[in-house]
This record gives C-alpha cells, structure tokens and sequence, in this order.
C-alpha cells in the first residue's frame, strides 16, 4: 500500500453515482426464464461498503420482503445506546405426531472489530443469500428447514458508526475507560473463558485493552446474555459458531488462549476447518490457511525461536515468534469451552495484506461469496450428524451394510450365483471361461 490517505479515501461510497446503464456483457446475455437476475450485478447494495444508517432499514426490508422466513431482532443495547441488530432465518416444519425439541441454531457473526468492513458486509452478503434462496433451491431450503439461523452484520455498532465519522482505523468499542482521553474495549478480548488483561491492563489506549474486568465490553456481555436466554428460556440449542474478521485468510478453530493446549474435539474441528477452506477454494480459488486460532496470531520464526508447543505436535514442527497479542477472552473459545458448542470457528477473510483492513469495495462481492460458501457447507456439514443430531429414521439414516440389498424390478436377474466346482480339464476351463464372459456382459 503506497498511499494510507488515499486507501482510505477509496473505502468510503463513491460521492458521484456510477452509470446505472447495464455493462456491456448484460446486453449479450442469453435469454433466461429466470425472472430472478444475478446478484452481484444488480444488488446496488453491494457495491460499496454501507454504514449503519443504510443497513439497518435495509435488515428491516428483508423482513417486510420476506415474512414467512425472515425476522429481524436485537441483541441488546450497545454502550453508546445504538442497537445490535440481527437477522434471524429459520422455518419450524410442524409435525402433530411428534414434539418438537430445542431448535438448533448457528450464529454467524461479524465486525467485532470496527475497522473490519469486509467482515460486516460478507455477512450481510451470506445472509441475503440464504434469505432468497429459500424455496428456489432443495439443499438450502432445506438448511433453513433443519436450523436456526441468526446473522448478525456487526456486534460492535458504535466503533463501527466512529469507523465512518471519524477514525477509519478504529478497532475497539467506545465505551468510557479510567483513562478519559483513551477510550475502548477490545469486545474479542472481553469474554469470561481465560479473560487475560495482563499484558494491557495498564494501558487503556492498548488497541487489544480487554478491560478491568471479564465481559466489561458492553457488546459482549449483552451478546453472552442474548445468547444464554435464548438458550435457557427460548428453547434454542446453539449448534455452530462462525465469527467473521479480516485479514490473513485463516480458518481458526480453538484454542485462542493458548497454544499448549488442545480442545477435546480437536479432530473433529480440524476436519471441518478443511471443508470450510476447500469450499472457499472450489468457489473462488483463493486460498485460506487452517490452524488452531492460537497460532493463527504468530509469525514464522527465522532463528528458531518459538513459542511453547502444543502437546499434540511434535517440538520441532514449526518455529514461530512469541505471540503478537494476548488471545484470552475470545468470541471462539468463549463459545466452543463454556456454551459448548461443538463447532466454533473464526475465519479471518481477505485479503493477506496488501491492503489489510482498507479492502477495496471490488472485493465485497467476492469475499462475500466466499464466505456465503463457507457458511453454507457449515450447514451442510452439521446436517450429516456430525455429533449434533440424534439420528432419526429416514432422516440422514446411513445405509445398514448388515442387511443385504434388496435389488428390485429386472436387476435380480443380472446377478448369477456361482458355486465353487472342483479342478477342470483344460477343455472344461475354456468352456467355462466363455460362459464367464458371457455372464459378464450380460451384467452390464
């Protein structure tokens, strides 16, 4: 990046309207039925970064758009007294014949960190996908069918409005700090599992400052209350956790806190960290990193210096620099060790610096398919009773390999039973390798 000044000018909307005429290619378009056009050629609202003043009606449009599967809620109150608003895409199938259990839920949230714009619209962008997908395609109605789905575009509204009136690089929250000229809590910091103020606790003007206290950033505590009353009074079974940030394209799973140790499931979350990249891959060929979140914040080592290896790799694996920031107190672990659920990730989105936070707008449509893909194969990913679901009879049942298969209509008679004969003459082999031959053809 050669100009910070104007890298951050080129963030913010145009000031001028571009010409609404179609490109050229769109006239050449073959005709389609589809009464439906392409997304990111005729969403205006992609095409550049959005404060809050358009997102917020624009969530209350879906809602109005889509009633039958779309509700629009709030999480609580941000310090500064703005809304945290989300997007709550579900659909209850009622069966008379049998009572209906929790409702399995998955958040996928963004802009923790208000400087992060690329996380907030991707959500925006998978969102708004899964919204009009319902109906028009099996495989995600039938996503929204069997989950809960709550998108929350930013948990962090008042450092992200600050983000567009005054510091574009603002990271924090903007509550009030012992310090009056230095204030804001890192909301990643602030969460009660391993909360670590430690290396910032004396320095308040810390862009990682993880307050005096466990959940003292405002979001976060409202966030961890939202989510506990859903859970205890509202009949919900959170079942997947994507927390969306930038940059470094990573796909992070637990722990954050610390390196030497490993979560229980560590399997299991390093082989949907796979699928989540490989999806991301398959859809745009960018390629994303998998790692446990607590390496993802170190860099390779040169001279052999490293942090304290995790138990379940071998010492001289990987030489990497002590860790550039504290990582206790986070949205992921918070998530994954105390709410428990199964599948928690962090997924750092473009780009790998070469602009860092400052992101061109051309990028939202991309990143944002990108990060749709992901969410999508998360979904179907827990649809497969990956340890979330009890299986059911005729739902996602694997085949019983013990029985024997059943072969139905003119299919049973291409199967020919041979019995083992004792030895042959040569004459009686050939003969009966012409008859193999033919029992072969006929199979096919």
């Amino acid at each position: 990046m050669h100009d910070l000044a104007q890298a951050i000018f080129e963030s913010y909307p145009s000031l001028t309207f571009e010409d609404p005429s179609p490109p050229p290619r769109e006239a050449s378009r073959p005709f389609s039925p589809d009464l439906h056009p392409s997304t990111d050629e005729t969403n205006i609202f992609f095409r550049e970064y959005q404060p809050l003043s358009v997102i917020n009606p624009w969530m209350r449009l879906l809602q109005s758009l889509f009633p039958t599967h779309v509700r629009m809620i709030s999480i609580g109150i941000s310090y500064e007294g703005r809304e945290i608003p989300a997007l709550r895409v579900g659909v209850h199938p009622t069966n008379a014949e049998k009572p209906s259990g929790p409702r399995k839920t998955i958040i996928v949230a963004g802009g923790s960190h208000a400087r992060e714009w690329i996380s907030t619209s991707s959500v925006n962008y998978a969102a708004y996908s899964f919204i009009t997908a319902y109906g028009r395609s099996k495989s995600m109605t039938q996503l929204i069918e069997a989950f809960d789905w709550i998108f929350i575009p930013t948990l962090n509204p008042d450092g992200y409005a600050y983000t567009w009136e005054n510091d574009r690089l603002w990271r924090k929250n903007r509550q009030q700090t012992a310090l009056r000229f230095c204030k804001g809590v890192d909301l990643d910091r602030s969460y009660g599992f391993e909360w670590d103020s430690e290396s910032t606790k004396n320095n308040p003007c810390s862009e990682s400052f993880a307050g005096e206290s466990p959940f003292e950033g405002a979001e976060a505590r409202r966030f961890a209350n939202w989510v506990r009353n859903e859970t205890e009074n509202n009949n919900a079974q959170f079942v997947g956790f994507l927390d969306f940030h930038s940059y470094s394209q990573q796909v992070l799973y637990p722990y954050s806190y610390t390196c030497t140790s490993a979560p229980p499931s560590l399997e299991n979350l390093e082989e949907l960290a796979i699928g989540l990249a490989k999806a991301i891959r398959v859809t745009s060929g960018e390629f994303y990193g998998v790692t446990s979140a607590c390496e993802g914040s170190v860099t390779i080592s040169p001279d052999g210096k490293d942090c304290p290896p995790r138990q379940d790799k071998p010492k001289d694996e990987k030489k990497l620099w002590p860790r550039m920031e504290t990582g206790g107190g986070s949205a992921l672990d918070w998530f994954y060790h105390e709410l428990k659920v199964s599948y928690a990730y962090q997924i750092k989105l473009r780009d790998t610096g070469s602009y860092g936070f400052l992101l061109p707008s051309k990028n939202i449509v991309p990143t944002g398919k990108e990060a749709f893909a992901a969410v999508e194969y998360f979904g179907q990913f827990l649809m497969g009773n990956k340890g979330i679901e009890d299986i059911e009879p005729g739902v996602n049942e694997a085949a019983d390999l013990s029985k024997p298969i059943e072969l139905v209509g003119e299919q049973k008679e291409d199967w020919v039973v041979v019995a083992r004969e004792p030895e042959m003459s040569s004459d009686d082999y050939e003969a009966e390798t012409v008859n193999s031959e033919l029992r072969r053809r006929r199979r096919r």
